[in-house]
């Protein structure tokens, strides 16, 4: 499958697209009936609500399954989907590569436990030579404000900010000035299980804690181009599947 014209120039114009009722239900379900099994057993390598927020607790809420494609065959029929290879090689203006160090998981929001995610760039996680690096976000249910949505700020995929405008932890402080009138551009789209979500590792996005009683799991995979090198000795130096 194909973007046409004017999906691409939308997400090249806003830094993300949303593409309603992509994946099969049936797929869908099956990678959530793995991913619960996970996250009931708490199986490493996972990254906790306590480590996000440098909390010194015993107790452990999930936060992402880290590390899944190796993990279950279904998660690794999603990230290789022959049918979404085309629309990643046109985003990218080249061979799509999947990158396993980061953003390989499966995504959580639980219920009154979910702390919010900040306002970020995804490029904070990885040491490419260049930015170009597009994720695929995956509901496996419905998704709203209340549950912890997704909401992008458009075009910021594009902007150039100093180092005042993040905190040490590279989150895009909300309190700066100059931030809050961008931030006041956020927008949002419910996702329904099936739909899906490309963005750009420099849009600017954040999550909301889930208000609801009802666990939030999703699915994210980051695809970089071909001759987007890593940089010899960081962690993103790591394996890689070319989706050619």
């Amino acid at each position: 499958m194909q973007l046409t014209e004017e999906q691409l120039k939308k997400f090249n114009h806003d830094g993300f697209l949303i593409i309603k009722n992509f994946a099969p239900k049936e797929l869908c379900d099956k990678i959530l009936e793995k991913a619960k099994k996970h996250l009931e057993k708490k199986q490493a390598p996972i990254e906790s609500e306590q480590e996000y927020m440098n909390l010194n607790e015993n107790k452990i809420t999930v936060r992402r399954l880290r590390q899944v494609f190796n993990r279950e065959e279904i998660f690794k029929e999603w990230m290789t989907y022959k049918e979404i290879r085309p629309m990643l090689k046109q985003v990218l203006g080249d061979t799509p590569v999947l990158t396993l160090a980061h953003h390989n998981s499966i995504m959580t929001k639980m219920p009154f436990e979910s702390t919010r995610t900040f306002w970020h760039q995804d490029r904070r996680y990885w040491n490419f030579e260049n930015d170009n690096l597009v994720s695929v976000w995956l509901a496996l249910g419905d998704e709203y404000l209340e549950n912890g949505l997704l909401e992008f700020i458009p075009k910021t995929h594009k902007m150039n900010f100093p180092k005042d405008r993040f905190d040490e932890a590279s989150n895009f402080l909300d309190e700066h000035e100059e931030n809050k009138k961008l931030i006041e551009k956020r927008v949002h789209q419910n996702l329904e299980k099936g739909d899906i979500v490309l963005f750009h590792c420099q849009t600017l996005h954040h999550a909301s804690k889930n208000k609801t009683e009802k666990p939030k799991i999703s699915f994210v995979y980051t695809v970089k181009a071909q001759n987007n090198k890593p940089i010899k000795g960081t962690r993103s130096d790591f394996e890689e599947i070319v989706l050619d």
